[in-house]
This record gives C-alpha cells, sequence and structure tokens, in this order.
C-alpha cells in the first residue's frame, strides 16, 4: 500500500517535498479536473473505501483527504 504522500505525488507527478495540507488545485499546476478523478479512484482503490459525491465535492486540499480518509477509519499511511 501507497502512502497518501506516496500516491498524491505519484498521481500528480510531483516530488513529495513539494506536498502540504494546503497544497491544492489552485496551487497545484497539475491537480487538473481529470488528475482529480485520478485521485478519487486511486484513493478508493489504495484505502479500500468509497467516497459519496458529498465528500469528493467538499474537498478542497490536502488536509480536507486526510480528513475524510480519517471519517472512513484510514489510520495508516495517511500522516
Amino acid at each position: 500500500m501507497e502512502t497518501l504522500k506516496e500516491l498524491f505525488a505519484r498521481v500528480l507527478d510531483i516530488n513529495e517535498s513539494e506536498i502540504n495540507d494546503n497544497s491544492s488545485p489552485s496551487n497545484v499546476a497539475s491537480w487538473d479536473s481529470f488528475n482529480g478523478l485520478m485521485l478519487v479512484s486511486e484513493l478508493e482503490k489504495n484505502f479500500n473505501v468509497r467516497f459519496s459525491i458529498g465528500e469528493v465535492m467538499s474537498v478542497r486540499n490536502f488536509k480536507d483527504i486526510m480528513e475524510t480518509l480519517k471519517k472512513h477509519n484510514v489510520t495508516e499511511g495517511i500522516d
């Protein structure tokens, strides 16, 4: 299983060192609508969860993704 940062970096083709709580579509050039969908798919597969449409629509940044995973009782690999 990839960690959240590893997955995020791979999907968005950025270095893990560039990722912080505030990383978002407004400051990560490769985080466009297509890669946003890829993130959802990869997160669901990697962490064995299913997100609701509301959850997907409410995520604004990396920290929101961590918090949403925690709501699904995911604790391993997200910090």
